[in-house]
């Protein structure tokens, strides 16, 4: 099996964007509760 450069590029803009989402969700969280005074 071949694999083109069209598929692993969509391969790894999918890993990409499943890396930054799991990296973006906990932020906000986190800064939230740093602003309440919860981590403090």
């Amino acid at each position: 099996m071949t694999f083109t450069n069209d598929t692993t590029l969509e391969v790894l803009n999918m890993m990409r964007g499943g890396l930054l989402w799991l990296l973006g969700l906990p932020i906000p969280i986190i800064i939230i509760l740093w602003l309440t005074g919860f981590l403090s």
